[in-house]
C-alpha cells in the first residue's frame, strides 16, 4: 500500500542528520549541565553553543532564548506569567488561535478575573487591525496574543503592522510562531515583538523541546519552580540532546530555506491546480490559496460531500495510507468541528468535510496526484 504523510503541519519527520546528532549526544554527553565538573560542563557548553546560534537566527541575544518543552510550554510561560508577574489586566486575542493560547487566556480569566478582547474576523479569517486599534485604546495594561501563521488554515499576520500599533499604545505583543519558525526569517530587530514562541518538532526537529523569546528585562517570572536553570525562567535539567537536535534543524531550515520554500510552494500550487482540475466543486477555505496570505506549507480544502458520507472520509484516506487532518492534531479523535473554521465559515459550509494538507520537502507531485486521485474517487463513489 502506498503512503502519503500529508500532515507536517501536525508534526515532521525528523531529518536523518538530525536524528544522528541526537543519538551521538545521548550517548557521549550525558553530563547536567548544571553540574561543575568536566562532564556537566562540556554539556553546559553545547546548550550555550545551541542557544548563540538560535539567537543569531532571530538577530536577538543568547540571553533571549528560553528553552522549553515545545511551544505549548512556551506560550503557557508567557501569559500566565504576563499576568502574574507583569500586571497584565487586559489580554486581547482571536477566537481562532491554537489552543495552547486560547485555553490559558479562558483559565486567566477565570482564575485571575482579567478582561479579553477578541478581535473581529472578515470572512476569510484575517483580523480587522481597525478594531484591534479600538481595543488598545485603553488605560489597562494590554498583551497582545496573536499567531503569525494559523495552524489550520495557513493565515499570515501581519506581525509588523500589529507589533507597530502595539508600540504606539503601549500593549505588550506575544506571538505563536511555531508554524513559522524554521519556515519563515524572522529578524527581531526590526519587528517589536515582546515574546516569541516555537517548536522543534514543526521544522524537522525532535519532539519535546522548544522555545520561548523573551525580551530582555521583561520582567517575566518562571511558570515551573526549581532549579536557576534557563536563566531562572525555567527549572528542571536542560534536554540536552533534544536542544542540540533543535539547533541542527534549524540551521539545516535556514540555510536551504529559498530552495526548500521554492520547492514546497510548487508542490503546493500543483496540489491546487489538482483539485480545482479534478475536484472542480471543491473550495479552498479562508487565505488558504492565496500565496500572498497564507503559509506556502499548508492548504485547507472543503470538499463536497454530502455529512452522511464525510464521518468515513479521514478513515477511508487512511485506509488508503493517506494521512491528513481535519483541523489541528491537538484535537484529532474529537467529534466537535474546527473552532477556526467554525469562526470563519458558514454554517451551510461547515456541513461539508474540510480536510487540511500539509507539505514539506520530503513530499512529491506523486504523491499529490496519489491523493487527488483517492479523493475524487471516494467522492465518486455513491
Amino acid at each position: 500500500m502506498k503512503r502519503v504523510y500529508f500532515d507536517n503541519a501536525a508534526t515532521t519527520p525528523v531529518r536523518e542528520e538530525v536524528a544522528e546528532a541526537v543519538f551521538e549526544v545521548m550517548k557521549t554527553n550525558f553530563g547536567n549541565p548544571s553540574s561543575s565538573h568536566s562532564y556537566g560542563r562540556s554539556s553546559k557548553v553545547l546548550v550555550e553553543h545551541s542557544r548563540k546560534v538560535i539567537g543569531k537566527h532571530l538577530n536577538v541575544s543568547a540571553g533571549e532564548i528560553i528553552f522549553t518543552s515545545g511551544g505549548t510550554e512556551a506560550d503557557n510561560l508567557v501569559l500566565k506569567s504576563a499576568v502574574k508577574d507583569l500586571s497584565v489586566t487586559h489580554i486581547v486575542t482571536s477566537k481562532i488561535e491554537h489552543h495552547a493560547v486560547l485555553h490559558t487566556v479562558e483559565a486567566l480569566k477565570k482564575d485571575y478575573n482579567i478582561k479579553v478582547s477578541y478581535i473581529n474576523l472578515d470572512n476569510s479569517g484575517f483580523i480587522d487591525i481597525n478594531h484591534l486599534e479600538a481595543l488598545l485604546q485603553t488605560e489597562e495594561k494590554t498583551l497582545v496574543s496573536l499567531m503569525h501563521v494559523n495552524n489550520e488554515v495557513g493565515n499570515i499576520l501581519d506581525i509588523k503592522k500589529v507589533s507597530e500599533l502595539c508600540k504606539t499604545y503601549k500593549a505588550l505583543f506575544h506571538t505563536d510562531a511555531v508554524q513559522s519558525i524554521g519556515h519563515y526569517n524572522m529578524n527581531m530587530q526590526d519587528i517589536n515583538i515582546d515574546f516569541l514562541a516555537a517548536s522543534a518538532h514543526k521544522f524537522h526537529g525532535p519532539k519535546g523541546v522548544g522555545f520561548a523569546f523573551i525580551r530582555k528585562n521583561s520582567g517575566l517570572g518562571p511558570l515551573i519552580i526549581g532549579g536557576e536553570q534557563e536563566r531562572g525562567l525555567r527549572a528542571g535539567t536542560e534536554s540536552l540532546h533534544n536542544i542540540v537536535g533543535m539547533e541542527m534543524a534549524l540551521n539545516l531550515a535556514y540555510n536551504d530555506l529559498d530552495k526548500d520554500k521554492d520547492y514546497i510552494s510548487a508542490l503546493k500550487q500543483y496540489f491546487i491546480d489538482q483539485i480545482s482540475k479534478e475536484i472542480p466543486n471543491a473550495r479552498f477555505n479562508a487565505g488558504s490559496a492565496d500565496f500572498e496570505k497564507s503559509s506556502y506549507t499548508m492548504v485547507n480544502v472543503r470538499l463536497p460531500i454530502p455529512p452522511e458520507k464525510a464521518s468515513m472520509l479521514l478513515f477511508q484516506l487512511d485506509l488508503k495510507g493517506i494521512a491528513c487532518s481535519k483541523g489541528s492534531a491537538c484535537q484529532s479523535g474529537s467529534i466537535q468541528k474546527s473552532h477556526v473554521l467554525t469562526e470563519i465559515l458558514k454554517e451551510e459550509e461547515l456541513s461539508k468535510p474540510s480536510l487540511r494538507f500539509s507539505f514539506s520537502i520530503y513530499n512529491t507531485k506523486e504523491e499529490v496526484d496519489y491523493v487527488v486521485s483517492v479523493l475524487k474517487t471516494f467522492i465518486s463513489e455513491p
